[in-house]
């Protein structure tokens, strides 16, 4: 049988600043990020197997997706942390428990690379990621394909 691609969305809600930006994204801001998770498998065709007909369960996807993004990452803080920014974490961590210094610009551009080496070892055996698309805004988004 052919391999089948299959798509599911999750949402998350995320604040950022982009440091040493020359645009108003070095301000702390927030999105309501939809991240579209497309992934491929052959569909079982095994008769005793109660997956028969799937290449994977949606809901392992989300148990997948849930687990390394949205659960870690919904309602966080994010920034690259540089001497500039430490004081501010520094700061942050005292008060808030969910917040990110990560050594990369948090753009939407490097939080799918971020997400796919999260998601990608995760997958059952036998599947695949193929792309993921990150919607920052409702008319913002950047996808990374495989």
């Amino acid at each position: 049988m052919k391999a089948v691609r299959l798509t599911k969305e999750f949402s998350f809600e995320m604040a950022h600043a982009l440091v040493g930006y020359d645009g108003a994204c070095r301000e702390i801001h927030g999105h309501s990020y939809r991240l579209f998770v497309t992934v491929e498998g052959e569909p079982s065709q095994s008769e005793g197997d109660p997956k028969l007909g799937m290449a994977v369960d949606f809901g392992d996807l989300k148990r997948v997706v849930n687990g390394a993004v949205v659960e870690p990452y919904d309602h966080s803080f994010m920034i690259r942390l540089t001497p500039e920014s430490e004081e501010v974490v520094e700061v942050l961590r005292r008060h808030f428990t969910k917040i990110y210094a990560v050594e990369w610009q948090p753009t939407c551009e490097n939080l799918l690379h971020h997400f796919a080496e999260l998601i990608g070892p995760q997958l059952p055996e036998g599947v695949r990621l193929v792309s993921l698309r990150l919607h920052e805004t409702a008319t913002s988004c950047a996808e990374l394909a495989f």
